[in-house]
């Protein structure tokens, strides 16, 4: 493989080059207490319908962490209404998010006091004041930190919140920022026993994930985040969606079958676009992160741009072990793959996340020598 040309610090396609690089100082990850196979969670609902049934045994995932509506007497689970399914969004995204984040603040070697800007990303439920304000409170966050919720922007929305951390962190060196990704996708479920909602509630678990992100000169030392670019598909923007259920009294959320090829259809474009202008060329990239939205979305994502199933391994990995965690999958993959210690200074990554509007997400990162943290998963 040629040697590419160095990036100039801190690129950014949405900024031009800045004076201060911002770096990738700590993950954290954390999830439910409980997880089941998709074998056990037929078995829970009493889902007998063969087609439904396929369609969760041939997902490609294996088990997810999620909060299960209560058990009844006799075994069965009691539906619960809109307003249960927001207080579940709430209190277990409080206690998810709470958890990740501390964990990557310890990865980070960085206190609760340190935080000087919080960015918290959801789409599994809406409150006011958002997760930023009941963290901040949750935690004993200094109440001047700043902050910001991105609400209803979907599995895509993790590397819109890192391209705003990334930014703040370096208008602010030496301070630390950090994004909070929450989503409860248990609190989105609707069982009424049609195909719309069976794949939905065959692909999501629950999970949160936290990022540490610092520009300046700093002895902690981590991936650059060099680049982000952006893409919509304005003729899918129906093709994810959130709807009314008037029968349920509930919000459902919609899949369209052709969701993996809108995304593999754009997935060359949009990568085109992000090493638009760098010296580089995709056969440089060494780590690919992408969102494991589907084994459809991933095999379709794959062949369009020609990786291998090792490419994407801890893609694959994460959908099998935990679903599709909606935004903050992408650092569930992240974590694994700098856990597995395989990568070496110089490397370069592209992260990269796909939801609604249709819109493809992503980032170029390089790791700087002398990386090599480890961000462990904090079971419930």
């Amino acid at each position: 493989m040629r040697q590419p040309n160095p990036l100039p610090p801190a690129f950014s396609s949405a900024d031009g080059p800045a004076t201060e690089e911002a770096r990738i100082i700590g993950v954290g990850t954390a999830v439910p207490a409980f997880s089941y196979s998709q074998r056990e969670l037929l078995d829970i609902f009493g889902i007998t319908d063969p087609r439904v049934r396929s369609v969760f045994l041939n997902s490609a995932i294996e088990r997810r962490f999620l909060n299960l509506p209560p058990a009844l007497p006799d075994g069965t689970r009691r539906m619960e209404t809109q307003g249960e399914l927001l207080q579940k969004h709430r209190t277990h995204g409080i206690e998810m998010g709470a958890r990740s984040l501390q964990s990557c603040l310890k990865q980070a070697e960085a206190d609760i006091d340190d935080v000087g800007y919080l960015c918290c990303v959801s789409s599994t439920g809406f409150l006011t004041p958002g997760f930023s304000a009941l963290v901040i409170r949750e935690l004993g966050l200094r109440p001047e930190c700043a902050r910001l919720d991105v609400v209803g922007m979907g599995c895509n929305a993790g590397l819109n919140g890192l391209s705003a951390v990334s930014g703040w962190a370096r208008a602010h060196p030496g301070k630390l920022a950090v994004m909070l990704c929450i989503e409860a996708c248990s609190a989105a479920y609707v069982f009424d026993g049609t195909m719309r909602t069976s794949v939905v509630n065959s692909l999501f678990g629950d999970g949160s994930s936290a990022v540490a992100v610092m520009a300046g000169e700093d002895e902690r030392e981590g991936p650059a985040l060099l680049k982000f670019a952006s893409r919509i598909v304005p003729e899918a923007i129906d093709a994810m969606r959130y709807d009314w259920d008037d029968h349920e009294g509930k919000f459902s959320f919609y899949l369209d079958q052709d969701v993996p090829y809108v995304v593999g259809a754009h997935a060359e474009t949009i990568i085109g676009d992000l090493l638009a202008g760098t010296g580089l060329r995709r056969d440089d990239i060494s780590h690919w992160i992408v969102h494991s939205g589907g084994k459809k979305v991933v095999d379709s994502v794959m062949v369009n741009l020609n990786l291998t199933r090792r490419d994407l391994r801890h893609t694959t990995n994460v959908l099998r072990d935990y679903g599709n965690l909606s935004s903050g999958s992408f650092l569930f993959s992240y974590s694994a793959l700098v856990d597995e210690g395989t990568v070496r200074p110089g490397d370069y990554g592209v992260l990269m996340t796909m939801g609604p509007g249709s819109t493809i997400e992503t980032a170029l990162i390089q790791w700087r020598p002398g990386d090599g943290p480890r961000f462990p998963v904090v079971p419930g």
